[in-house]
């Protein structure tokens, strides 16, 4: 068989084969469109031991109550992107994926966020990650996380759901705008300041001089001198309380922006303690002793914004007033000291708070 013809049936078989996978294609996909969805399979990849935030019953409710087609729709047609959009849009739901197999069964994945503790305070009912993402308790919820309860204003309006480190760099662009949009408003006031310093300079130029191309007498141009004087006394009074209008102005539109950096830092504080507090409780759960002893953890916001906590232990009948989130480590290190040391001899029910707030001491009273 010479070359020419050898590539000639090369080519007419590739050719074939080509053919034949464009036509199997094809048919694959007039089946596929003739064919609808028969079921739904929803599976929900739980990251958590703790318990579960979303069941397949919930998200065949969402599908049904949302009227997007799925089961009995032709397979193509099926809104795969909006079943997706649709079950995201859960603030508890991590990642959402749909797609329908060639057995035209609609799969769902979903995983969940895990979630580290749950905020019940001052009218918020929401759990919140070790990330720090906020999403709001779903009904009928029982997740076996941390409770924190209290008088605590988070850093975040209670129907928030998302990154928490979002929102606050959203606030604080807001009060940089409006920190400068303040400064724009001092600009006709520098405008009017400059032109009120110029009118002062002037006033201080005038002078009078004696008519000498014409006959004038003493007592005339001593009149007109006292008049030239009354008339500076009287536009230096003006010019003065000029000036101290616009600068009262200006000082004033100061102190609104200062106030609005007073905030910018405040926030900041607040969201310092507010991922303090998320370490605080990892540092608890992550110890298998303070996870078993520490019952409930109740915070506040003190009236300078900080950030205490007081903490109910299973073990007695006292409270611990913990403090402020700094040196963790070392006031667990001095509690459990005390706990060893002194309440094992002295008795557990015998005082009523205990108090670690203080260096390298423990305050109890009865």
């Amino acid at each position: 068989m010479n070359r020419t013809l050898k590539y000639a049936l090369l080519t007419l078989l590739w050719a074939a084969v080509a053919g034949y996978m464009l036509w199997a294609a094809a048919a694959a996909r007039r089946a596929r469109k003739a064919r609808t969805v028969a079921r739904m399979k929803i599976e929900v990849v739980d990251s958590t031991s703790q318990g579960h935030l979303v069941s397949a019953a919930m998200v065949r409710g969402w599908i049904s109550d949302s009227g997007i087609p799925a089961i009995g729709t032709a397979v193509d047609e099926v809104d795969l992107s909006g079943i997706e959009t649709l079950i995201a849009r859960n603030g508890f739901v991590d990642e959402a994926v749909a797609y329908v197999d060639y057995g035209a069964v609609l799969h769902i994945g979903i995983s969940q966020r895990k979630p580290l503790l749950r905020l019940l305070t001052d009218g918020m009912n929401a759990y919140v990650t070790s990330e720090g993402y906020v999403f709001a308790a779903p009904r009928a919820s029982s997740l076996y996380v941390p409770v924190v309860t209290g008088p605590y204003r988070p850093p975040f309006p209670a129907s928030y759901t998302g990154d928490v480190r979002r929102h606050i760099d959203e606030r604080l662009q807001e009060i940089e705008r409006r920190i400068e949009q303040l400064e724009r408003e001092k600009y006709p006031y520098y405008r009017r300041e400059i032109e009120n310093d110029r009118d002062i300079a002037a006033l201080r130029r005038m002078r009078i001089k004696r008519r000498w191309w014409r006959l004038e007498s003493s007592g005339e141009f001593d009149a007109r001198v006292r008049e030239l004087r009354e008339k500076k006394a009287r536009l230096r009074r003006d010019y003065r309380y000029r000036s101290r209008v616009i600068r009262e102005r200006i000082e004033g539109i100061a102190a609104q922006q200062e106030a609005e950096r007073r905030a910018q830092k405040k926030l900041e504080k607040s969201y310092e303690d507010f991922m303090k507090l998320l370490t605080f409780v990892k540092i608890v759960e992550d110890d298998g002793f303070w996870r078993s002893e520490v019952v409930q953890i109740a915070a506040r916001t003190t009236p300078s914004g900080a950030l205490e906590v007081e903490l109910t232990p299973r073990s007695g009948r006292f409270t611990i007033l913990f403090g402020r989130l700094d040196d963790i480590g070392g006031k667990f290190d001095k509690l459990l000291r005390f706990y060893r040391s002194g309440l094992s001899s002295i008795g557990w029910d015998e005082y009523r708070t205990i108090d670690v707030r203080y260096r390298n001491q423990v305050v109890c009273k009865k």
